[in-house]
């Protein structure tokens, strides 16, 4: 069987992977991600995704890649990793109490062929009306700074979703249930 890859730098795709009780291993991309690239954001995460698993895959012969991307969409604005407490604060103030998109692309590549699956999942998001305090506090924490949206749904940025519409695990950054079918197109199962 073709050894499975996971393409991030992200220990929560990892731990989310680890659920799917497949054997993997993970390697860091080397890819640039280009936010601003003129396509939808489902065209875009998936571009990123593939991106990012081509990226894995050009060092392999025997292999299936995975590579995902997430980010957050409110008003047509895509929402990345704020990288700064300035920007999470203004990001969290504007989604506080709204609905949001989440988009998670995923691209599977089988190295030898080049061959590939892609998918983007959309899940939208509310939170519930969030005080000064709460995103002050949840901002010094420093979680909120490498995380798409400015959150993560698996840590202290769950209190603040008080609804999901579509895939729990797409908001976290990898949709699990979208993507166990597509590797089993290219023969990894359980």
């Amino acid at each position: 069987m073709k050894k499975l890859i996971l393409a991030s730098s992200s220990p929560w795709r990892k731990i989310i992977l680890e659920k799917a009780c497949i054997p993997f291993e993970v390697q860091v991309p080397d890819y640039e991600e280009d936010m601003t690239l003129r396509l939808s954001p489902p065209q875009l995460a998936v571009t990123l995704a593939l991106g990012k698993a081509r990226s894995v895959a050009i060092r392999h012969t025997n292999a299936v890649i995975v590579g995902a991307d997430t980010f957050a969409v409110y008003k047509k604005e895509l929402i990345g990793k704020p990288h700064t407490k300035t920007n999470a604060t203004r990001i969290l103030k504007m989604l506080s109490g709204k609905w949001h998109d989440v988009y998670t692309g995923l691209a599977v590549v089988d190295a030898k062929s080049g061959k590939f699956l892609s998918k983007t999942v959309h899940t939208r998001v509310h939170f519930r009306k969030l005080t000064s305090s709460e995103i002050r506090a949840y901002v010094e924490s420093g979680e909120p700074l490498k995380a798409a949206g400015s959150y993560t749904s698996q840590n202290t940025g769950a209190t603040f979703i008080d609804r999901i519409e579509g895939e729990f695990w797409s908001v976290t950054g990898l949709p699990i249930a979208t993507l166990v079918p597509l590797l089993a197109r290219f023969g990894i199962k359980r």
